[in-house]
């Protein structure tokens, strides 16, 4: 009786033991992939998706600088010498209340005037530091700049600039443009981003100093050396582009993913507690630890595929127009490399069709812009019906397209821009129960040897210039310059 009790009591202690020796090493294993798992997946994969969400939402005030940049009437206006103003200024409104920025602005380097939306702001100044931003944009080798800084026209709020240079048709500065978001909406992204991945996201300067954070960041936490736990990493974290850190706070372990963001000179922290996770792992061993392997690997999947999904919508965001549907600069720019790569390689024969629709402003002021909306768009699918699979149409800016004719020499891409003018001049654009009529006029070019990028547009744009001269919904052609 005593052995059986025994045998029993040793079994009990046994299996006891062996059960509690296997959930501790499947806990303790389940820990350590959990802590693996957050600091070279989730949170590099969330810093990741929010860096190119963040790019995204700078994406459409970069695209509207951009226009403004490369705007004609703009160019022109500053070319002609800036008279009436209040062309300018009204110009500069209908940009800030069509796309909904905090501000839009133009500072022209002949006078030095700083115009927005309501008129002339100031004259801007090298010797005032409020202005040193301006004289940088005008020394500095690339085209635009992402700058923070008080917003002398709206109460000095920090605002976030996109600072676009603008050229004259030689290739040379003749001022600054662009818009402003204010911090605030960079706050309110930040509050989503944390909704929507249950991270703590914040930024800081390369001095470790917060810059921006949601709403429910704590006031007293001014810069890394307030945060425990991270205060005594500082340096580590503000020397390299990219880490990933876990320490304690108030007895809970922490992981923290950061990264250098060039475009802003800040760095992204973004931090999760692993308390949550632990919490959801230790119900989990207790009922089936397949169950959350299965978890675990779904959650992978899901969130492999919300990636795939993400980058698929900025790749289309980035090269394609969002009114017309067809490409915008950026693409078409890529496919005319591509066409030069060809050229050079085999001797491909390609020509370029630069057009612009005649007198659209008169239908934006007659009709509105709804309406100009409306030719654009049905402008482009006539063009596309007009063109062979390997043409290539693109939005080149406002009411600009610019068509790319592969193995087409100079007489047949002139019978091309031919077709597309008489389609163009003969279609009735229905809009709101009006019928809308339109013309263009087309330069045309052929790329010959000398050719490199610039040259070609340029002589495709000169022949688009005599054809406005010569009493437009006409054809242009220069052989070369």
């Amino acid at each position: 009786m005593i052995s059986k009790r025994r045998l029993i009591v040793t079994l009990t202690l046994l299996l006891a033991s062996g059960f509690l020796l296997t959930s501790l090493a499947s806990y303790y294993a389940s820990l350590n992939s959990l802590r693996v798992r957050i600091d070279d997946n989730e949170l590099p994969l969330t810093s990741d998706t929010i860096y190119s969400e963040i790019q995204r939402d700078l994406l459409q005030p970069l695209f509207i600088s951009s226009l403004m940049a490369s705007d004609t009437f703009l160019r022109e206006w500053v070319t002609e010498g800036e008279q009436h103003a209040d062309k300018v200024v009204r110009y500069l409104n209908e940009i800030k209340q069509r796309y909904g920025t905090v501000t839009s602005f133009f500072v022209s380097d002949h006078t030095y005037h700083y115009y927005y939306a309501d008129g002339i702001l100031k004259t801007v100044s090298a010797d005032e530091p409020r202005d040193v931003w301006y004289f940088r944009v005008r020394d500095m080798q690339q085209d635009y700049e992402i700058n923070v800084d008080p917003d002398m026209a709206n109460h000095d709020s920090m605002t976030i600039f996109i600072n676009y240079r603008v050229k004259d048709y030689q290739d040379q500065f003749i001022g600054a443009t662009g818009v402003g978001l204010t911090v605030s909406a960079v706050k309110n992204l930040i509050e989503n981003y944390q909704q929507n991945y249950q991270r703590t996201i914040f930024f800081v300067d390369p001095q470790g100093v917060l810059t921006l954070a949601g709403k429910e960041f704590p006031t007293s936490i001014t810069s890394l050396a307030d945060i425990e736990g991270l205060s005594a990493h500082r340096d580590q974290l503000l020397n390299e582009q990219q880490n990933t850190l876990v320490y304690q706070r108030n007895g809970e372990t922490f992981h923290l993913n950061t990264r250098y963001i060039s475009e802003f000179g800040w760095y992204l922290m973004v931090e999760q507690s692993e308390e949550p996770m632990l919490r959801q792992i230790r119900l989990t061993l207790l009922i089936n630890m397949a169950i959350c392997f299965t978890v675990t690997f779904i959650v992978i999947i899901l969130t492999q595929m919300t990636i795939n999904r993400y980058q698929k919508r900025l790749e289309e965001m980035a090269l394609t127009d969002k009114l017309t549907r067809i490409a915008n600069r950026q693409a078409i720019d890529l496919h005319l490399q591509q066409l030069f790569k060809e050229q050079q390689r085999h001797q491909v024969p390609f020509s370029v069709i630069l057009f612009d629709l005649d007198n659209f402003k008169q239908i934006n002021d007659t009709h509105g812009h709804m309406a100009g909306d409306a030719v654009l768009q049905n402008i482009a699918n006539i063009v596309t019906t007009e063109l062979r699979d390997c043409d290539v149409v693109g939005r080149w800016g406002g009411e600009e397209f610019l068509v790319l004719l592969k193995h087409c020499q100079l007489d047949d891409a002139l019978k091309r821009a031919e077709s597309i003018r008489l389609a163009i001049q003969s279609y009735a654009i229905g809009f709101e129960e009006q019928t809308l009529y339109t013309t263009a006029s087309f330069g045309v070019v052929e790329y010959r040897d000398q050719d490199d990028h610039n040259t070609l547009l340029k002589r495709a744009d000169q022949a688009l210039y005599i054809a406005k001269q010569n009493g437009k919904n006409r054809c242009e052609v220069i052989a070369q310059l």
